[in-house]
Formats: structure tokens, C-alpha cells, sequence
């Protein structure tokens, strides 16, 4: 019963530290394609750290490789830094940075290719971090405020309540 309940707290402390993180699927409705503007799909997104990607496309005509710059304008491997083909991907954005994407089965020079800016989280709801990247200033304050806590904090509570939990068991 222990090991349940410890499992249960682990488990919901995972949920919690993923809630401020936002999916952006690529393309929205029309997924990882050909002839589609990738750039003004990703000119209306704001990509904080902890957030992910995600490429949806057929699996085995289409893939996902992370390029580097010169890859990424020479629809190249040049700087390949990952790939993906499993035709649903989600892939964290782990730092702070510019990402390049281009999907490697030749259709990059068909428009598949999108390049993003991640950018640090706010350090409060309230700062400047969370104003100026466009849309909703309300909604964009209060996705800072839901990431706002640090992972750290959220895990020493879960361990805490897991540990209280534990020890209340006969």
C-alpha cells in the first residue's frame, strides 16, 4: 500500500510540473506538410523553456530533423543535432535559444522546414518577461504564473507529502 501511494505522489508531482508547459503543435490542423508557411505559424507562437514541440505527420513518408542554421537555409544535415520519425513527436525545449527543424526526406525545399525562438522563463507573472511576445498580456501573465515555481520546489512537496504519506501507513 506504501509503495502505491508513493507511486500516486511521484506520479501527480510529474502532472504538476508539466502543467505550465505548453505543446505547440506545428502547423496547428495542417501538422508537419509540405506547402505549408511554417514561418507565420511560428510568428504567432511564444516558446518558453520546459515547453515542447510536437510534429504530427505520416510516419515513414515524412520525419523531423534538428539542424543547425546553415542546415536549416541549405535544406541540408548540416549541424544535425537529433531526428524523429515516428510521425507523432514531441520534443522539449530544453534551453533558451534559436532550433532549427527540417524534415530530411527531401520535402524541406517543399516549405517543410520551421525555425523557432525559445526563450527563458519569466521570472514572475508580473515581470516584463511575460509581456511583449503578442497575444493576450492576461493569458501570457497567468501561463508565467502557473510555470513561475521552480521544478525543485514542486518535487520537495511531493516528496514531502510522499514521505508524510509513507509513514501514516501501518
Amino acid at each position: 500500500m506504501a509503495c502505491l501511494l508513493l507511486l500516486v505522489a511521484v506520479l501527480a508531482g510529474y502532472a504538476v510540473s508539466l502543467a505550465g508547459a505548453a505543446d505547440h503543435i506545428v502547423g496547428a490542423n495542417h501538422g508537419w506538410n509540405p506547402n505549408i508557411n511554417y514561418s507565420l505559424w511560428s510568428g504567432n507562437q511564444t516558446f518558453y523553456v520546459g515547453d515542447l514541440i510536437s510534429f504530427r505527420y505520416q510516419k515513414g513518408t515524412h520525419n523531423v530533423f534538428e539542424v543547425n542554421e546553415t542546415g536549416y537555409d541549405n535544406c541540408t544535415m548540416a549541424g544535425v543535432a537529433g531526428n524523429w520519425t515516428s510521425g507523432k513527436d514531441f520534443i522539449p525545449l530544453n534551453e533558451s535559444r534559436r532550433y532549427y527543424f527540417i524534415c530530411g526526406n527531401g520535402f524541406c525545399q517543399a516549405g517543410m522546414k520551421v525555425a523557432i525562438t525559445v526563450h527563458p522563463l519569466p521570472h514572475n507573472a508580473t515581470g516584463d518577461g511575460a509581456k511583449g511576445h503578442g497575444g493576450d498580456t492576461a493569458a501570457q501573465e497567468a501561463a508565467a504564473a502557473a510555470t513561475a515555481v521552480p521544478d525543485t520546489a514542486v518535487w520537495l512537496v511531493v516528496l514531502a507529502v510522499a514521505a508524510a504519506a509513507v509513514a501514516m501507513v501501518p
